[in-house]
């Protein structure tokens, strides 16, 4: 009786252990939202699921074909994680807003109807200075102290909001259900070159968009399909560098990095520093119970013809990871060289296969209910 005692106990702990590993910031979060959440844990223990940017938006050579993408024209398979970019939805006219807001939806629809999964970036124009989304010395201004609680924009940027959340809350499945979203915004921040990067505000006033702006979504606006992803880009070197504009853990769910520069942009690789940067994610993450990712990387024209198996592929699983997918950047409609997935005919179609057919990454023909418990 004792030790049935002590096995009952034992499971009880482990059971609140994964449910306090699977939680959500926002304690309303959507069921299909927290069952993703909960899905990506428990597959990121094995495996890594694949994503493109903007994959069945376009392409190379080619826009608006419904059912395409390259990576599917490749191997027979949607990447299991698109990225979206909303863009589109802020800093435009309200013809051009209402016109991509349409657009953006039947592609999460669609994503989401297909068993795939969306990932959301924001690439948002300057809304002080205009200037659009880098920052231009001649023209910027620091925007984050200005849109922060307290600052003299700060009811311009929740109208910004008030917009974004009608969006994100018309997004529904087949049954009325809301489609659930990773938004990843304020990407790279530890770079200079957006207007919220590190130069253009303080830790504290980075903290508080952050904060104000989850809150604001999640509280505010009844918001409660978004899974937040927090990802500098690779400036850090230590836990305090990653974690420098860390907004805190109630404000969190997914913590990652972007990474092309010790991945062989411009030819130069630095693969001992980029398994390194990825642990210190991954321990970060498994530390404060949070899902990984590598939320952007790639090669651009994938020049090396094996870097998916020789240089991708031998990164992430250096240490044994818990990551839950990788992102690589789109594939430009008009660019010959702007791209970075192969496409056919492409060099690197035989290893992009071997990297399909590899076990331990997963497409979107992979997931099976990934919505569901």
């Amino acid at each position: 009786m004792i030790r049935i005692l002590i096995a009952l106990t034992v499971f009880f702990f482990t059971s609140n252990a994964v449910t306090r590993a699977q939680k959500l910031i926002d304690p309303k979060a959507t069921r299909e939202t927290a069952a993703l959440y909960q899905n990506m844990h428990k597959l990121a223990k094995k495996h890594i699921l694949f994503g493109h940017q903007d994959a069945t938006d376009y392409g190379h050579g080619w826009r608006d074909e419904a059912g395409r993408s390259d990576v599917k024209s490749v191997v027979g398979a949607h990447p299991a994680v698109i990225g979206v970019d909303i863009a589109p939805l802020t800093g435009r006219p309200a013809e051009s807003i209402k016109k991509s807001e349409e657009r953006l939806r039947q592609l999460v629809t669609d994503t989401y109807a297909r068993g795939g999964i969306t990932t959301i970036s924001w690439h948002f124009s300057n809304p002080v200075s205009g200037g659009g989304f880098y920052w231009k010395d001649s023209i910027s201004l620091p925007a984050v102290k200005y849109i922060v609680p307290g600052g003299k924009n700060h009811e311009d940027y929740k109208l910004i909001l008030q917009g974004l959340a009608g969006w994100f809350k018309s997004l529904k499945g087949a049954d009325g259900e809301q489609i659930p979203l990773i938004f990843r915004p304020y990407h790279e921040f530890d770079g200079d070159w957006f207007w919220w990067g590190k130069s253009h505000c303080t830790p504290d006033e980075f903290k508080s968009l952050w904060q104000f702006t989850a809150g604001y979504l999640r509280d505010s606006l009844d918001v409660h399909n978004l899974i937040y992803a927090f990802s500098p880009d690779n400036k850090f070197n230590t836990v305090a560098e990653f974690s420098e504009r860390y907004p805190g853990n109630e404000w969190v769910d997914l913590v990652g990095m972007d990474n092309y520069g010790d991945m062989g942009r411009d030819g130069k690789y630095n693969l001992e520093q980029a398994i390194k940067k990825l642990k210190i994610v991954n321990d970060f993450a498994l530390e404060n119970t949070k899902l990984a990712a590598m939320t952007e990387t790639g090669l651009e024209s994938i020049v090396n013809p094996v870097w998916y198996t020789d240089v991708l592929l031998k990164v992430l699983q250096k240490n044994k990871l818990n990551l839950a997918y990788v992102l690589v950047w789109r594939n430009d409609t008009k660019s010959p060289t702007h791209y970075y997935v192969p496409f056919p005919g492409h060099a690197a179609v035989p290893d992009f296969e071997k990297f399909y057919n590899d076990k331990y990454t997963l497409f979107e023909n992979d997931l099976k209910n990934i919505y569901g418990k």
